[in-house]
């Protein structure tokens, strides 16, 4: 009976430890997702060819097999060629737990017909 009632302890201590590592492994899953998610936003702003209007708005993605809801603020700064982008991460199905952030700047596109600085030339050859 003695023993029955260590067994029955040590199978609880196994099960507590089990469902924290689950949990624990469910919310390091969102938060590297959602820190995917951002960091997509993110680069989308930076290299689209217009640059985002000053407020707020909100997106939604699909995103392994998940469904998401961002809010994207943007606004000035104090240096006038580069703006502020705040975008924050829900899952759609818990609209009230935020998930993750993520802040940049951002530089105004380059003007029409700018060619981008080839920073390797094959004038020198190989040898350099």
């Amino acid at each position: 009976m003695v023993a029955l009632a260590i067994v029955a302890l040590g199978m609880m201590a196994v099960h507590t430890q089990l469902n924290r590592f689950v949990v624990s492994a469910i919310v390091t899953e969102e938060k590297t997702l959602a820190s995917w998610i951002a960091s997509n936003k993110i680069t989308e702003l930076s290299v689209a060819t217009t640059w985002p209007e000053l407020g707020s708005s909100d997106d939604e993605v699909e995103f392994a097999q998940r469904d998401w809801r961002l809010t994207i603020d943007i606004s000035e700064t104090q240096v006038e060629n580069l703006r502020r982008a705040d975008v924050r991460v829900y899952l759609t199905q818990d609209p009230d737990r935020l998930i993750h952030t993520l802040s940049a700047l951002i530089e105004p596109p380059p003007p029409p017909g700018f060619l981008p600085v080839r920073w390797l030339s094959t004038e020198f050859g190989a040898g350099g």
